[in-house]
């Protein structure tokens, strides 16, 4: 494995070399490999800017990438991002969020159309809000901002952003078409998933609109597990059934070349049921054995939104354009799981059902201006940036449960350690109101940028515990927390010719205390322990330094990064503090130091401008190194993914009417684990490849294809196995599909 990442990481310097030799023997010929660097960025500086004046790495992927990578989820959607993954959970819940250069969770802020995505949130077994909540089908582009993004975007941007714009009208009509109608299908084995989408746009230069319409349905996802038992031995996937909706509907009024509003309707819907025939058989020993017989989830979670916004050009002295935008979102998660079990010394005779609830829900309501100017000062030109956002967030959960003993009918609210219902955290208001600043000052005939910004965040959180909460923390005090947060950031650009440019950049980042650690419903007098409010909990921060050479041409791009990251204050949730009046005594407190660095590369080659016989030939590729580490501890971050290298050469047919790609994935072994607490899983090296094929059949019709896996690789990512313990006898359960295929077809009117 070592010696297939070796060759990786020699493609990508080579390619690195033969672009940077391109770079300085322009052809005239026109490109013929997607100029990376050339990309706009809309979210890096909150406005239009190619990722070459950019001083940081930022990642962008428009719909058309996403259709040709044939991705339709989050997870695929960075399967060929070295630095960033998707965990996966699955036996049962499925996808989580982001992992960027180590940090994840909470800890990156995902944003759809400028409104926050909502919190992830989990306890025990049964009990998992995850931040899988938008479908591709319905997205415009995508970005991925590698590092603390505060200075824009305040709280939770301290590991990165991952930003989402939906598709609009405008994208589909234009002068002399007023309608635009579509039709997507598609299939891909791994989960015999089958998808079927529509978008209809309607129109005029004045008055536009959009529908898009998305339905997936599928089963569980295969692995490389052989073990089809029905019990905690097995390894093979566990049976399961989903479905989903997802609309997006906008409308466009441009009244005037200076104006436009938009009105926007979006809705995401899931439901997964789950035969957990993992979890079913005896668990525990002696007098404390419970026999489980069966264990059915039923878990559906529901994102709706409407926002209405307005853009409008007009030259004055405080701005050049201003954009606004209200907005109200809501997010439901219901996970439902019925549990038949008995006592191994009771016998089946005292079998008992149990249905256990957990819900959690956010809504929030927002707004945000944004203003921008361009001004020359002498003989440098400022592009200002600057704007106000604000955001109240409701957020509750709860879990409740009934055990029911099948022989005498009796029924019990006490499910130990658990008297339901129960809160984890009392109902909270959030408040945040934030003021932003950014100068993009530009000099020396435009080769110089420098851009000054920094973002003031005032945050509220107050804490409204009910009956519900007092009753399963009795004489627990609850705490409200105010505070004042002040992110700088500063970034230079320099290009030094026409195609080569250096860029480095510092940026602070922070993340307030969360509601469910500041206030933790986490009391049980019988088992002895209790926790307790800290009103002195301060915000996560971060300090993030970045350089980077960057070169671009008509024929090739690179682009070499080298990070690091100092976080501070990171907070342990529920740490232990003593023992006081014969109670546990547990806080959340600011304990951890963490520190990760690392380096980046991306290049390619257009070949034909080495050679005219090679035309039509493109080489890619990208590496991502990092290595993380607990500063307080001095052992290895486990959030950190392992050495990861992608490749990939690409042929477009002459007339552009179909183009096939052979993409090469290499992971090294996972050599730096914290195994403090026991030996974990360490999963060993892989090497995966990829075939890809994009068909047009005029301009009405288009196919993509994609085998996986063509080897048929048995291999675990780290994000799914992270945790595990090193003798985990089902430990196949977390790998990988073998070879599977996926195909869309889309037909255009």
């Amino acid at each position: 494995m070592r010696t297939q990442l070796r060759c990786v990481i020699a493609y990508s310097l080579f390619c690195a070399s033969v672009a940077a030799a391109a770079n300085n023997d322009q052809a005239d010929s026109p490109a013929r490999i997607e100029q990376e660097l050339k990309k706009i960025s809309v979210t890096a500086t909150r406005g239009p800017r190619e990722l070459d004046g950019i001083a940081s790495t930022v990642t962008v992927k428009d719909a058309a990438e996403i259709e040709a990578e044939l991705a339709s989820d989050i997870k695929d959607l960075v399967r060929y991002e070295p630095g960033i993954s998707v965990g996966n959970a699955p036996t049962r819940f499925g996808l989580a969020g982001f992992n960027i250069r180590g940090i994840d969770g909470n800890r990156v802020l995902i944003r759809i159309d400028d409104v926050r995505m909502s919190d992830a949130f989990a306890i025990g077994s049964f009990s998992d809000a995850r931040r899988n909540l938008v479908d591709l089908d319905a997205v415009k582009s995508m970005e991925i901002i590698r590092g603390a993004a505060s200075a824009l975007y305040g709280s939770d941007a301290i590991g990165g952003v991952v930003s989402f714009v939906m598709k609009d009208p405008v994208d589909y009509i234009e002068p002399g078409r007023s309608s635009y109608f579509s039709v997507k299908s598609g299939y891909q084995s791994d989960d015999d998933g089958v998808v079927l989408g529509g978008t209809l746009a309607l129109g005029n230069d004045t008055l536009s609109g959009l529908v898009n319409l998305t339905r997936r349905t599928g089963h569980e996802r295969e692995n490389h597990g052989d073990v089809e038992s029905n019990d905690r031995t097995r390894t093979a996937p566990n049976p399961q059934d989903y479905d989903s909706d997802s609309l997006l509907a906008k409308l466009s009024w441009t009244p005037n070349e200076d104006n436009i509003v938009r009105l926007t309707v979006d809705a995401d819907r899931s439901d997964v049921e789950t035969d957990v025939l993992s979890g079913v058989g005896v668990s525990g020993t002696g007098a404390t054995a419970v026999n489980t017989l069966s264990l059915l989830g039923d878990d559906s979670q529901e994102r709706n939104r409407i926002s209405l916004g307005h853009e409008f050009f007009a030259t004055t002295a405080v701005s050049d354009s201003v954009e606004w935008q209200v907005y109200w979102q809501e997010t439901n998660v219901e996970q439902r799981t019925a549990e038949r079990r008995h006592s191994v010394l009771a016998g089946p005779g005292a079998t008992v059902q149990r249905d256990r609830e957990f819900d959690f829900e956010q809504s929030l309501w927002g707004a945000e201006l944004l203003l921008r100017k361009d001004l020359s000062i002498g003989s440098s030109e400022h592009r200002f940036t600057y704007g106000l956002d604000a955001v109240t967030t409701d957020t509750q959960q709860m879990r409740n449960g009934v055990q029911t003993n099948l022989a005498t009918g009796a029924r019990t609210s006490a499910i130990l350690p658990d008297v339901f219902p129960v809160r984890d955290f009392p109902t909270t208001q959030t408040d945040q109101l934030a003021a932003y600043f950014q100068d993009e000052i530009a000099f020396g005939d435009g080769s110089w940028i420098v851009t000054p910004g920094v973002r003031v965040d005032y945050y509220k959180l107050d804490p409204r515990p009910d009956d519900v909460f007092t009753a399963d923390n009795p004489g627990v005090a609850v705490t409200d927390l105010e505070d004042t947060s002040v992110s700088p950031k500063l970034g230079v650009v320099w290009s030094f010719t026409d195609v080569l440019s250096a860029y480095a950049q510092y940026a602070h980042g922070f993340r307030a205390p969360p509601y469910n650690d500041v206030n933790i419903g986490f009391t049980n007098l019988a088992f002895g322990y209790t926790a307790i409010a800290n009103p002195d909990l301060k915000p996560e921060t971060s300090d993030g330094y970045e350089i980077g050479l960057r070169g671009a041409d008509g024929n090739s791009f690179f682009s070499v990064a080298a990070f690091y990251n100092e976080y501070e204050d990171l907070i342990e949730s529920l740490g232990f503090v003593g023992i006081v009046n014969g109670l546990q005594v547990f806080q959340s407190r600011n304990v951890a130091e963490a520190r990760i660095h690392g380096a980046e590369l991306r290049a390619g080659v257009d070949l034909s401008a080495m050679s005219a016989s090679l035309q039509g030939w493109t080489l890619k590729s990208s590496v991502a190194y990092a290595r993380g580490d607990n500063r307080v501890t001095d052992e290895p971050l486990n959030s950190i993914d392992p050495l990861k290298g992608v490749l990939g050469i690409a042929y477009d047919s002459p007339s552009r009417v179909w183009r096939v790609e052979l993409i090469g994935t290499a992971v090294e072994r996972k050599e730096r684990i914290d195994d403090s607490a026991g030996p974990q899983f360490a999963p060993p090296g892989y090497f995966t490849l990829d075939l890809l094929t994009h068909l047009n059949f005029g301009e009405r019709v288009t196919v993509n294809v994609g085998i996986f896996n063509l080897t048929d690789e048995k291999y675990w990512e780290w994000a799914d196995v992270r945790g595990r313990p090193a003798a985990d006898p089902v430990i196949d359960r977390y790998t990988q599909p073998g070879v599977n295929a996926s195909a869309t077809a889309t037909v255009r009117f």
